[in-house]
């Protein structure tokens, strides 16, 4: 697989690319675009294979590709998480966040509190906002460059108005790999507290450095019947512009409230989506997925590696995804020039730390999911922007 040619998505209504310099004053004539989740690599031949052929046919009339497109869901998710799924829970989204906010809409109501660990996904307390609930962050610990749960604290936190907790596993922005003690310990607080558990999974197949990720319904059988599970291959696959995802919820009754909701907004998946999803979970999918793992593991190396060579930066170890949190603290600089060194200094767009709750005042968030030259190039122009300190 060839993830080093460098394909220029610069004047192709790319958000990642001609988005930044409104949004970062970074220029994409010289800038680097290290900020939104989506990568730099063309899809598998597999799944362009079959866009070609759907647009080839000339006619996209109403199809039903159901059965092949939850067959294919099934495969992938028992052959590389050894998690069986019924095809009766699949329901499908137009992206993981409007899962979110669909499992708002049905589970919740306005005012409810939701609780996040902090800080994480800065998409779900926007959605959160939007909705008329109310964010409940509970800040994570960092100890020593590792994001740990307190529920003891969070515990103290509750006050009963709580009625959802959305866990991010594996984590984004931090890329832990949580263990089956840490999904049982949230488990449990979503018992105690009588919280839905909405588990987002989306970066599930970008996990290395020996680190194994459970799906929650493995981790903690007895938690299904309050249990909704977030999946998509747009992380894995690099296809989020198809907006398909899927929320798989075990229980019957939950079940039933979801797909009731559905009917009501009359929401239903796009045949390019389901195409595309049946075409990447296969085993030629999966080749190319091992191959996609093992360089962004070589990416975050590199990147690691030049961060590591900066006085002041230290970038968390990541079991998982290809997004590197990058935490400022030590520079003894400000958010501001901190973040304005990145940004003009070395042209860099990346993610405000901010924008992902308490916690993440210090930090930006940076996408390896890209050439290794320009990480290689990252790591150069981050160097020369902090030359003062070395």
């Amino acid at each position: 697989m060839d993830f080093d040619s460098i394909i220029d998505r610069r004047g192709t209504h790319s958000v990642k690319w001609d988005n930044m310099e409104g949004l970062y004053g970074v220029s994409p004539d010289d800038g680097l675009s290290m900020w939104v989740a989506d990568m730099d690599f063309a899809v598998p031949p597999a799944v362009s294979n079959k866009m070609r052929e759907m647009a080839d046919h000339g006619i996209y009339g109403y199809v039903n590709c159901d059965t092949p497109y939850k067959d294919a869901i099934r495969w992938w998710m028992q052959n590389r998480h050894g998690w069986q799924v019924e095809a009766d829970a699949i329901f499908t989204t137009t992206g993981l966040v409007n899962g979110v906010g669909m499992c708002l809409d049905t589970f919740t109501q306005p005012g409810d509190g939701i609780v996040l660990f902090t800080p994480v996904y800065h998409a779900f307390a926007k959605v959160i906002n939007n909705a008329g609930r109310d964010v409940v962050e509970c800040e994570m610990i960092n100890r020593d460059g590792r994001y740990e749960m307190d529920m003891a604290a969070y515990d103290a936190q509750m006050t009963g108005k709580e009625k959802m907790v959305i866990l991010c596993s594996p984590h984004n922005p931090g890329g832990r790999v949580w263990t089956q003690d840490e999904l049982q310990a949230v488990a449990d607080f979503a018992r105690r507290h009588d919280l839905v558990l909405l588990s987002d999974e989306i970066h599930h197949d970008l996990v290395f450095d020996g680190a194994t990720h459970i799906a929650m319904q493995n981790a903690v059988p007895e938690i299904t019947d309050r249990l909704l599970m977030l999946t998509a291959p747009s992380k894995t696959f690099n296809f989020a512009g198809l907006h398909t995802g899927q929320v798989i919820i075990p229980d019957p009754h939950l079940r039933e409230q979801f797909r009731r909701r559905m009917l009501a907004l009359a929401l239903s998946p796009n045949s390019a989506g389901q195409l595309a999803t049946a075409a990447a979970y296969s085993p030629e999918g999966a080749e190319w997925a091992d191959a996609l793992v093992s360089y962004i593991d070589g990416n975050r190396q590199a990147f690691d590696a030049a961060i590591a060579d900066i006085p002041g930066l230290n970038s968390m170890k990541l079991q998982a995804t290809y997004l590197s949190w990058v935490d400022f603290s030590g520079t003894g600089m400000s958010r501001e020039e901190f973040t304005n060194r990145v940004e003009q200094g070395a042209g860099i767009a990346a993610n405000h730390g901010t924008t992902f709750g308490t916690g993440g005042e210090s930090f930006l968030r940076f996408n390896m999911g890209t050439q290794r030259s320009r990480i290689i190039e990252a790591g150069e122009r981050l160097a020369k922007a902090f030359e003062d300190l070395q």
